[in-house]
């Protein structure tokens, strides 16, 4: 599978039930931060886990364009000999990120305090997303941005030669922007202070602190204030990238809505900034289970049951919660269209401007499969089909988007007929072996030529 070249449609038919383990890749957040600042220390950094997918690919490559060695062994263990806080090289030609979102605005933000100018490109999807919320803050730094209207890539960033601390106030809920200002600040002299009015993923500033830098985290009048202290040297780490939940969440609500359906996912990440899907699906009466918890890496985890839950009830998903799952919102609202009664979801407008506008693509296509959906600019309402079951039956446009391919994939297992995607490739961006591991769960995927 494959998200660049030619569309591969698919075909997801109703199957048997699905049982076994389900070993999903390594945390996608966490991969491309392990490769960034791996590159940003003196010294070797070896990560195992590492999620190989083409959204991280395309981040090792970039921090080689920058002057890091970047290798991987057959065993599949990844060596990163940095080049050190502010050591990156001017690359010599364009970025090309891919899909990857949060890839492009991390590395914007590693490179925008250093004196150096870089170009940014990347797919048809990537180049139609909004960088503004990027580049705004990295001008505060001293870095200058020119892209095309309305702030999306191709983007040039001329790193700032004299960098000056900041003190930003996050205005919406992002991770990748509270990132891309941290990371930024880490070649600043002084304190960068970043303000979020919600709590957003904090594996950034795990890993920060776990790299050496100088980081503390407060609560003041109800935010959480991050202080970073520039120009450290950070020291190389071995880090074992836990697998990613926001993975998991497919073959795990695939579990949850395939009769008979028994699903083991061992060793995924549950940072508490991550695991609001869980919590929400819980609440539905979604039967799922925490075994052998642990910690790898200054990370929680555990490995995860989910079996086939027939009573699951819609609910109204608190919207402070959307930070923590915003981006499991379209395996929720497949789940939702297989309980009884309507899954509110609110809070959720960061999902207009994802990899596509994932209200409207899964308003469409639920809507398309007999499902009744009410969408707005902030809000999405699923009604679910209950005991009835979706109906299916219809084609889906995935907008080059991999959450989206993988989601209806996940929806074509339960409904009464095939579920068809226009393209099914993206799902290589964070998931590239999707198709075999449900395929050896019991999953009937195909390729619809």
């Amino acid at each position: 599978m494959a998200s660049h070249g030619t569309p591969i449609p698919m075909i997801s038919s109703p199957c048997g039930a699905l049982a076994g383990v389900a070993e999903v890749p390594g945390d996608k957040s966490i991969s491309h931060r392990a490769l960034i600042l791996g590159a940003m220390c003196v010294g070797e950094t070896v990560i195992s886990g590492l999620l190989e997918g083409e959204d991280v690919l395309a981040t090792a490559q970039a921090m080689r364009d920058f002057g890091a060695d970047v290798t991987r062994d057959e065993g599949g263990t990844w060596r990163v000999q940095g080049v050190g806080v502010g050591g990156f090289a001017e690359p010599a030609s364009v970025i090309d990120c891919g899909n990857a979102g949060t890839g492009v605005r991390l590395i914007m933000g590693a490179m925008a305090t250093q004196p150096i100018t870089a170009c940014f490109t990347g797919d048809a999807s990537l180049v139609s997303r909004p960088m503004a919320r990027i580049s705004d803050p990295l001008a505060l730094f001293g870095a200058r941005a020119m892209g095309r209207s309305g702030g999306r890539l191709p983007m040039v960033i001329e790193g700032a030669r004299d960098p000056v601390p900041v003190r930003y106030e996050v205005p919406v809920p992002s991770a990748q922007v509270k990132s891309a200002v941290l990371l930024a600040g880490l070649n600043a002299p002084g304190q960068t202070v970043v303000i979020e009015r919600e709590a957003t993923r904090d594996h950034t500033e795990r890993m920060l602190e776990g790299f050496g830098a100088e980081i503390t985290v407060a609560n003041e009048d109800g935010k959480q204030v991050i202080t970073l202290t520039g120009q450290p040297e950070l020291a190389p780490q071995v880090i074992a990238v836990p697998r990613d939940p926001s993975s998991a969440a497919f073959p795990v609500c695939a579990a949850l809505i395939v009769p008979g359906s028994d699903v083991l996912v061992p060793g995924i990440g549950l940072n508490p900034t991550r695991a609001g899907l869980f919590e929400t699906l819980r609440e539905m009466g979604a039967d799922l289970a925490y075994e052998n918890p642990r910690e790898e890496g200054g990370e929680p985890v555990a490995d995860l049951r989910a079996r086939y839950s027939p009573d699951m009830r819609g609910i109204e998903v608190p919207p402070e919660r959307a930070a923590s799952m915003i981006d499991e919102y379209p395996i929720l609202s497949v789940v939702a269209a297989n309980a009884s009664g309507q899954t509110v979801m609110r809070g959720v407008k960061e999902l207009r401007v994802k990899e596509s506008d994932r209200i409207e693509a899964m308003a469409r296509g639920l809507r398309a499969n007999g499902v009744e959906v009410e969408d707005g600019e902030d809000w999405w309402i699923v009604t679910g089909c209950g005991a009835v079951r979706v109906t299916g039956g219809a084609e889906v446009e995935t907008f080059l988007d991999h959450r989206i391919a993988m989601a209806f994939l996940c929806l074509g297992m339960a409904a009464r007929a095939p579920v068809r995607l226009d393209d099914g490739a993206p799902a290589a961006t964070s998931f590239p072996d999707f198709e075999p591991l449900m395929a050896d769960l019991g999953a009937d995927i195909g390729r619809d030529v």
